[in-house]
């Protein structure tokens, strides 16, 4: 079973896959799922609360802070913004 926080986190996960959709950065589900070799039942299972995973994987929040801008910030505590104000690919330069 997940735990409340664990929900909240697979929920902004979610969130945060449709706004790249509805941004156009990514085509879908499908995209993200190819792209990371992700299996996508597994992952419509999640979304629907159905199969045996019952929280987002670690390694999928990574992909969407590093490659995409999310803010890990708000994936994990829901706080500020959805997208970090710069990328983290450009940290550092």
């Amino acid at each position: 079973m997940q735990s409340e926080e664990g929900a909240k986190i697979t929920k902004r996960f979610f969130e945060a896959l449709y706004e790249l959709k509805n941004r156009r950065i990514i085509r879908g589900k499908q995209t993200f799922t190819d792209r990371y070799g992700i299996n996508r039942w597994n992952l419509n299972a999640l979304e629907k609360g159905q199969g045996t995973q019952n929280s987002v994987q670690l390694d999928w929040l990574t992909y969407l802070v590093r490659d995409y801008g999310i803010s890990g910030r708000w994936l994990l505590t829901g706080e500020g913004e959805m997208f970090a104000r710069t990328s983290p690919k450009d940290k550092g330069k």
